[in-house]
């Protein structure tokens, strides 16, 4: 199939996708998405997806940040064919080609001064317009070249007519050759440029479709002039609009742009309802709003992905979550939150948070409140309480806790159909109603006035615990 087929948007043969990110920070949400439309695409026409890390900036890039990219990819389920390749480990190879090119006279070695480069600039700025670099070495003869003087290599940019790329998210786009300029292949110390460095790889991986940012598509009509002098098979674009905040404004920290460790460990959104939400952030499939992997290889097209910008919304996100939590298996939830519940849980402590996560999960958004809600059950006694939930023990409330101690320990099975009997026992007695009976026993099981319902809590304690509770709240009202 040609390319023009593919283009049109028959089905591709051969995809090869690829993520190539660079090692300088940490794994955004923007890197994240293009990362998982790559996988998708590739993996619904059976293609493969290759995994670059683009290291030749090499002040910049640290093992941490390599290590963070890797970590976040592989926590949302992205998983690339093969070995990661390291873009600085080619740097021979990316010369060769730029060699290649001078020989072919497609580039040529530019012998400008910092000087003279300083002064075209100084005379763009003057003029206030871009500076689309013409070096006078384009087709000047080497041999005038000072001896051992140093030189970079540059490319040959067209200088007529235009180029049009048919991008599979952008359409049609066309740029006037003329706004090209000679860029730097090779720099003087002979290491290779990005722009070069980029087009290589794609080309020795196979690499088929560059689905990536619109922030880079003024590159492609600038990479394109490599990829034609060496006569490779241009790759088919899908440039993918940026992500914006919820007030339409560039996406930064104030509107969660943060590495993608941040929602794992910070906020507590677990790795399918992030997945799912970056899916659905630019791209969509009708009204469906919850869409798994497997969905997501079946139905992702680029056809469906907008040309504007897309919001990130955090709230959105967490509602999201929310319905991921409620949908996670429970020893899986168990496991996640002892990790946050520091000295206050631990291993032993798993079944009982596996066996409370049916009554905690329906009111957390994220981990960080289904930890904090699961809480009570490992505190020690006597319990802090919270001011409200303190409140609730003064006067009647005492009166009526104490009433409720005497009928609880009067049960002789404690599950919740049991404990309700007798707490409502208690109630009907009393002249009150349910609640006023089970806020003041909340307060005292707890230490809070908002927990799972009161005889799951009763259950999931345990009587001893329970009674214990109950009693030292009483104690200390008696201490009042």
């Amino acid at each position: 199939m040609s390319a023009t087929d593919q283009n049109a948007g028959g089905p591709a043969i051969g995809v090869v996708t690829r993520f190539a990110p660079s090692p300088t920070g940490f794994l955004h949400i923007g890197g994240a998405r293009t990362a998982l439309f790559n996988l998708l695409f590739a993996r619904r026409h059976g293609g493969r997806f290759l995994l670059r890390i683009e290291d030749t900036d090499r002040a910049r890039s640290t093992q941490p940040a390599i290590d963070a990219i890797l970590s976040g990819l592989r926590w949302l389920g992205i998983d690339w064919d093969g070995d990661a390749v390291f873009q600085f480990a080619r740097a021979a190879r990316h010369a060769e080609v730029a060699e290649a090119m001078v020989a072919a006279g497609h580039a040529y070695r530019c012998y400008m001064t910092a000087e003279e480069l300083a002064a075209l600039r100084a005379e763009a700025d003057a003029a206030r317009k871009p500076l689309r670099l013409r070096s006078p070495w384009r087709d000047r003869d080497p041999a005038d070249a000072p001896a051992g003087a140093p030189f970079v290599v540059r490319l040959k940019a067209p200088r007529d007519g235009e180029t049009t790329i048919n991008d599979l998210v952008q359409g049609a786009v066309t740029v006037q050759n003329s706004e090209l300029d000679d860029m730097v292949l090779l720099r003087s110390d002979g290491t290779p440029t990005y722009m070069l460095a980029v087009v290589v790889d794609d080309h020795d991986m196979g690499v088929t479709h560059v689905i990536r940012g619109d922030d880079h598509l003024n590159n492609a009509f600038r990479q394109l002039p490599i990829v034609r002098a060496m006569n490779w098979p241009e790759p088919i674009y899908a440039h993918i609009p940026l992500i914006h905040g919820s007030d339409g404004a560039k996406l930064s920290k104030r509107h969660g742009a943060v590495g993608i460790e941040a929602y794992r460990d910070e906020l507590g959104i677990l790795p399918e309802a992030l997945d799912n939400y970056l899916l659905r952030l630019g791209w969509g499939h009708g009204d469906d709003e919850i869409i798994a992997r497997e969905q997501a290889v079946a139905w992702f097209d680029l056809a469906g992905v907008g040309k504007s910008p897309s919001r990130f919304d955090l709230k959105k996100l967490e509602n999201l979550n929310g319905h991921y939590i409620r949908a996670a298996d429970d020893g899986r939830l168990a496991s996640l939150v002892i990790e946050r519940l520091g000295p206050e849980g631990d291993d032993g402590q798993r079944t009982l948070l596996t066996r409370a996560m049916p009554q905690l999960k329906p009111r957390a958004a994220n981990l960080n409140e289904l930890a904090d809600g699961a809480r009570f059950l490992f505190a020690a006694r006597p319990l802090p309480m919270e001011e409200a939930a303190a409140a609730l023990l003064t006067g009647e409330g005492q009166a009526t806790l104490a009433a409720v101690h005497a009928a609880l320990d009067a049960v002789h099975s404690w599950d919740t159909e049991a404990l309700e009997a007798a707490v409502r026992l208690v109630a009907e007695h009393r002249g009150l109603k349910l609640g006023q009976v089970a806020q003041p026993l909340r307060a005292a099981l707890t230490g809070r006035k908002i927990s799972p319902g009161i005889f799951d809590v009763l259950a999931l304690l345990g009587r001893e615990e329970s009674l214990g509770r109950i009693a030292d709240r009483l104690a200390n009202g008696k201490d009042d």
